[in-house]
């Protein structure tokens, strides 16, 4: 999942949500072979989260975008975590690999004890409460 993890983020950077991504620039941001960024669109196709046109792009579906935003604000805390706190060089990179290894609360977490983020310090809903509302 750690690879789909990516996709989807980039997908969803790159505006996924309102235009097609094409795979050539996905591709090209994730520093794969077009033919591994087809086979992965063609898995995130059968998982319900991105919709594939071949030679198009893809864009989010619905599940999708709503994946793809806790990821990605999963992402940007790491990304802060990592430039303001560890200091670390390749803050984004390094965020890239761990999004999809951090649960929403742990980022909620880090962002409030850590980063002193109390913006957002309302309890993260689980997957099925977010489903239920």
């Amino acid at each position: 999942m750690a690879s789909a993890v990516r996709y989807l983020l980039v997908i969803y950077m790159e505006g996924g949500d309102d235009h097609p991504v094409s795979p050539g620039r996905l591709a090209e941001r994730l520093e794969k072979s077009p033919a591994a960024t087809t086979e992965m669109l063609q898995r995130l196709e059968a998982d319900g989260l991105v919709v594939h046109e071949p030679y198009e792009g893809a864009t989010l579906t619905d599940e999708g975008q709503e994946t793809a935003e806790e990821l990605h604000d999963t992402y940007r805390t790491l990304s802060q975590f990592f430039r303001e706190v560890l200091g670390l060089e390749d803050s984004e990179a390094e965020a890239m690999r761990m999004a999809g290894s951090v649960s929403p609360a742990v980022a909620e977490r880090l962002a409030v004890t850590l980063l002193g983020d109390t913006a957002n310090s309302e309890p993260v809903a689980t997957a099925s409460e977010a489903g239920e509302r």
